[in-house]
């Protein structure tokens, strides 16, 4: 693979996994794909994260659940909510590494890129702004 000089990157808020799908394989079925896809509130469990390879074979998923905790606890209750994902295509994995995944954000490195996908907390959240500042700490230390 020879190497390029620019990625096409896509950023989407799903909404939910079943809400956003058609979205993201319209995206990846285009004429020209993205090469990076980040994704936010795709509201998949740990037992469901393997969808976005069942359903985008050429692309990869690196992610997590936000509801892995919630799960653990019992059956849920209320709807699902959170976590983040990156599709990489399956073209550009020989030189990708996921550095660090959370249900908050997830870091890889695709060549000599650092790429970080981010879901901060919205206004109503308890502890809004230590979360944030955790966040951006962490994402810093990662750099």
């Amino acid at each position: 693979m020879a190497w390029v000089n620019e990625l096409y990157i896509v950023s989407y808020n799903m909404h939910g996994f079943n809400q956003g799908i058609e979205v993201v394989s319209d995206l990846v079925n285009s004429s020209d794909p993205p090469d990076v896809i980040l994704f936010q509130e795709h509201w998949l469990t740990p037992a469901n994260l393997s969808l976005f390879g069942e359903k985008i074979n050429t692309h990869y998923a690196f992610g997590k659940s936000a509801m892995s905790d919630c799960i653990t606890q019992g059956p849920l209750v209320g709807r699902p909510y959170g976590g983040t994902s990156i599709l990489i295509k399956n073209e550009l994995r020989v030189v990708t590494t996921c550095i660090f995944c959370t249900d908050r954000y997830v870091v890889v490195r695709v060549g000599n890129l650092l790429i970080c996908n981010v879901y901060l907390p919205c206004a109503g959240t308890a502890d809004r702004i230590d979360t944030v500042e955790d966040i951006l700490q962490d994402l810093w230390s990662w750099r």
